[in-house]
């Protein structure tokens, strides 16, 4: 294994939105006169991309573009998303547009913009797969050994003083499904265009596929599987009695600002609990309104030509999952208990979201030195005895930062207090002191 000596100040694991937007906040703090970082960024990817199977044609974004990567933070930063837009040729089309919310394929493009111009920062292909305290070989201390492998199976060991985890969550398989995750019929919406749509192009027949989940991606995928010119024969299937409209009003859209962010932090948990539960429909099991009206229309119009090839499968529970020949074999049950009917499908489609577990990440080895629980107000995780080295999290923290933790919303503010914090030299007795 390859043992590089140099000592970077920060190692970034993970290119995404997050990160991307910390690279931009620390040169243009750099440009203001602060210390320049040597800041290094490893994404395991071999280039940018941003949730790449759910760039589904017709899908809009659900927050503002003003909560790009940077305007909040800096609204005369180069790297906006009207500066984007500009470049692009597009500022005046789409001010004619009228719409704060552009297409999700026209906001990434966005984002490969921005990250094209900080190229040279990150290293793609490079899959972390682990972290360790050693010493540092000049002396000076404690540092962070980080281990990724690229695409060849090579080992590359980077050394770091600080760390900033910003890796997204893994798709959440329900145990019903726990041992079918790897079956070539059991998808997860993480991997939708990739993996569904050749399979649809493929068929010489319309497949049976089973959307199993009430929140956006499964509405979006059940309208992009009606689009399909293959026609596949699709169920609809999700435990709630109604797909709930995600509530965007005004003054519930305020717990996004960033100023909440320090309200939730400072309440105790169990109000920290209740705010969460109380706000839950702002982002979790819910979809946007327009897109309630276009299935609840599909639906309508089928009835209207005497259809049967969708069918929406409402307040009803998968008990059960098996192989059955070429397809998987649910047991579905009403979710107020009742008697139990069989369905076999050629794909089942999870749109079952994402979990974030800081112990299933590379970060599950430094368990003694650090604590997974209650990170401090800028992100950084707190350490045991005298670990020295800091690891900030983006995107791990909202039990303790708010429901915006895991979104776009806080993202410019965010990093700029993060990048704050890198950049202020760590007391000798900070690390004991927590």
């Amino acid at each position: 294994m390859s043992e590089p000596q140099h000592i970077h100040d920060m190692i970034g694991v993970g290119f995404g939105p997050s990160n991307l937007a910390l690279a931009i906040a620390l040169q243009e703090r750099a440009q203001a006169g602060a210390p320049k970082l040597d800041a290094l960024y490893l994404e395991a990817k071999p280039r940018f991309a941003w949730h790449p199977d759910m760039l589904l044609e017709g899908s809009d974004m659900q927050v503002s573009f003003i909560k790009d990567l940077v305007t909040l933070r800096n609204p005369a930063s180069p790297y906006s998303f009207l500066s984007y837009l500009h470049a692009r040729g597009r500022l005046e089309r789409f001010v004619n547009r009228k719409s704060f919310f552009p297409s999700r394929q026209e906001f990434n493009s966005y984002l490969v913009w921005a990250a094209a111009q900080l190229e040279d920062t990150c290293r793609y292909g490079q899959r972390v797969t682990g972290a360790e305290p050693v010493q540092d070989p000049g002396g000076t201390g404690e540092v962070l050994a980080v281990t990724a492998e690229d695409e060849t199976g090579r080992q590359i060991r980077y050394l770091t003083r600080d760390l900033v985890l910003a890796i997204g969550g893994k798709p959440a398989i329900p145990d019903t499904f726990a041992a079918l995750q790897d079956h070539p019929g059991v998808v997860h919406s993480s991997s939708y265009l990739s993996t569904v749509q050749p399979r649809l192009a493929a068929a010489d027949k319309p497949l049976k596929v089973a959307v199993i989940g009430s929140g956006q991606s499964g509405a979006e995928i059940f309208m992009d599987l009606a689009n399909d010119p293959s026609r596949p024969q699709v169920d609809f299937i999700f435990r709630s009695h109604a797909l709930k409209p995600s509530d965007d009003s005004p003054f519930v859209n305020e717990i996004f600002d960033a100023s909440f962010t320090s309200h939730v932090y400072q309440q105790p948990a169990d109000q920290r609990r209740a705010l969460m539960a109380e706000y839950s429909n702002t982002n979790y099991a819910v979809v946007d309104g327009d897109l309630i009206d276009q299935v609840y229309g599909l639906f309508y119009e089928q009835e209207v030509a005497g259809g049967s090839a969708y069918r929406l499968l409402r307040s009803t529970c998968v008990t059960a999952a098996a192989v059955s020949g070429q397809q998987t074999l649910l047991t579905l049950q009403p979710a107020q208990g009742g008697e139990t009917r069989n369905g076999a499908y050629d794909l089942v489609i999870l749109a079952t979201g994402y979990r974030r577990r800081l112990g299933e990440t590379l970060l599950a080895g430094l368990e003694p030195h650090v604590h997974f629980e209650s990170p401090d107000r800028n992100y950084r995780m707190r350490t045991c005895g005298t670990f020295r080295p800091r690891i900030f999290l983006q995107g791990y923290c909202e039990e303790t930062h708010g429901l915006s933790d895991t979104l776009l919303s806080v993202l410019a503010v965010r990093v700029d207090e993060i990048a704050e914090a890198l950049l202020t030299p760590q007391p000798a007795q900070l690390a004991a002191a927590e």
